[in-house]
């Protein structure tokens, strides 16, 4: 899968930032960022790993679309404002080849697809480093949303036949 790379604008409008500050944070190397002509670009690996440790959240224009997210799991109901919750992971799932690789793809790609409502603000990035036999999973979400594809991705490594 291709990463996703954004805009400073794509950027600042999900942070709920001004432009000028995340050209700031990348000038002072707080956000790693490529520059593509004359315009900066920013993955959203690099996104997550901004958010993660400077812990930043998104916009509330996101999170107040967020709390129309039903939750699912019973004792999550009784905590409020846990959809306010967004999560950034990275998955390492060693000794994978090709093959394992494109089948934990498909599968992962399938359930984002899934046009489940409260995967809307969620995100996915899967990069398979063939030299290590190697993928690491990147994910974005909310708690629910994590949980999921943690589990799944639980249940598509185990076995010996992935």
């Amino acid at each position: 899968m291709e990463e996703k790379f954004y805009t400073i604008d794509q950027i600042a409008e999900i942070l709920g930032m001004h432009h000028k500050t995340i050209r700031k944070f990348i000038t002072e190397g707080k956000l790693r960022a490529t520059k593509v002509g004359k315009q900066w670009r920013i993955s959203g690996h690099d996104l997550s790993i901004f958010m993660e440790n400077n812990n930043v959240t998104i916009s509330n224009k996101v999170e107040a679309e967020n709390k129309n997210i039903e939750f699912s799991t019973g004792d999550l109901d009784t905590n409020k404002g846990l959809n306010k919750v967004n999560v950034s992971t990275v998955v390492d799932i060693n000794e994978v080849d090709a093959d394992q690789y494109r089948k934990i793809s498909n599968l992962l790609l399938a359930v984002m697809n899934s046009k489940d409502p409260k995967l809307s603000h969620s995100t996915i990035h899967i990069k398979h480093y063939q030299h290590e036999n190697n993928v690491k999973v990147m994910l974005w979400g909310d708690l629910i949303f994590t949980k999921e594809m943690l589990d799944y991705i639980s249940i598509f490594t185990q076995g010996n036949d992935m």
